[in-house]
């Protein structure tokens, strides 16, 4: 189990922000095309757990052409200053058995996006910036990870970021502001 602590950055130019991480000298991790899998039950247990969800991502390395299959439980903690998330998850070989499994315990699919991300590390500070496909969120933004709270003001710093465009919003959070289906 892990813990993650992460805000993500709305309004970005991709090529500006990539430009920036550049200059600043942080290392690129990845480039990805991911497969993102939510599932609830009808009574939506999962997300009650705390603004919580499971997920089967499906991650394709665009540099290396490695391939990986993630299933994930995350459930919120804290969304104050940073969304603090606890993080169980595993590698998956099969994902139509682990599919199968879920919908005998009533749990179904209720939302599949894709995304591309392009992730960077600068020290210790993780900046991913994603991409989802239109029906899922229509604008890129920037995720930054970080280990200690007080980083994160310390990464807008570095990138010369607006406070203003910070948020600790989920995806829901954020689908729901523009009137996109539930999920």
């Amino acid at each position: 189990m892990a813990k993650e602590i992460e805000v993500k950055v709305l309004g970005i130019d991709k090529d500006d922000i990539e430009q920036r991480l550049e200059k600043l000298g942080a290392r690129l991790l990845s480039k990805e095309y991911q497969v993102n899998t939510l599932y609830d039950s009808d009574d939506k247990v999962i997300e009650k757990l705390g603004d919580g969800y499971l997920r089967i991502r499906e991650t394709r390395n665009l540099i290396s052409g490695e391939s990986e299959i993630f299933f994930t439980l995350k459930k919120n903690v804290s969304s104050e200053g940073a969304r603090e998330n606890l993080e169980i998850e595993t590698m998956v070989t099969d994902k139509s058995a682990l599919n199968s499994i879920l919908e005998h315990l009533n749990i179904k699919v209720i939302h599949e996006g894709t995304k591309e991300r392009t992730s960077y590390i600068y020290e210790d500070i993780r900046f991913d910036i994603d991409t989802w496909d239109q029906a899922t969120y229509p604008y890129p933004y920037l995720e930054i990870e970080v280990a200690k709270k007080e980083d994160i003001k310390r990464a807008a710093e570095l990138l010369g970021l607006n406070d203003k465009s910070i948020t600790t919003k989920s995806l829901r959070e954020l689908r729901a502001e523009i009137k996109l289906e539930e999920i």
